[in-house]
């Protein structure tokens, strides 16, 4: 399992090894990690964008000497990327040339939805109740990306509308 303190180790090592400049958006656990909503996650999930060279190399040395699990893995790859999901990533600092950023709250939040794991369920509130995401744009976002699912054939739209509606009304509620 992996704690705040190895989590914030490894950034601090990939920041420091890499090679260049570059951007790594955490993901899920790992943001519910730093953010407080959990005390541990199973593993590191990242988009890299752009990526800092040498990340790789620094990857594969940290999951062996720090025990670690990490995985590629990004809401745009389950749902189609919001519109301006950049722009909404929050920063969380810098270790070197490298920026670590929590990947978009509301994409993290849809695809946690979307998925409607319990743990995800939770997590997604969270966003709600720490203020990072608020559910009535939570609908703004899915009406964005709603054309774009036909690209997702895994997702049922109708089905994933009726989890996002459902979602915010129980945060409303």
């Amino acid at each position: 399992m992996l704690d705040e303190p190895k989590l914030r180790d490894f950034m601090a090592a990939i920041g420091n090894s890499a090679e260049g400049p570059g951007r790594i958006y955490l993901v899920g656990g790992s943001t519910a990690l730093l953010l407080g909503v959990r005390a541990q996650t199973i593993d590191i999930d990242i988009k890299l964008d752009p990526e800092p060279k040498g990340v790789f190399e620094s990857i594969a040395r940290l999951k062996e000497s720090l025990s670690l699990n990490v995985e590629l893995a990004s809401p745009d790859q389950f749902i189609p990327p919001l519109p301006g999901w950049q722009g909404r990533s929050e920063f969380i600092g810098r270790w070197g040339q490298v920026d670590f950023f929590h990947y978009d709250f509301y994409a993290q939040a849809l695809s946690k939805i979307l998925r409607g794991h319990d743990k995800d369920l939770s997590d997604a509130k969270a966003l709600v109740s720490l203020g990072k995401v608020v559910p009535s744009l939570l609908i703004k976002y899915f009406l964005a990306i709603q054309p774009d699912l036909l690209r997702y054939p895994a997702i049922n739209p109708h089905d994933f509308e009726s989890r996002v509606n459902r979602f915010v009304m129980e945060c409303d509620g």
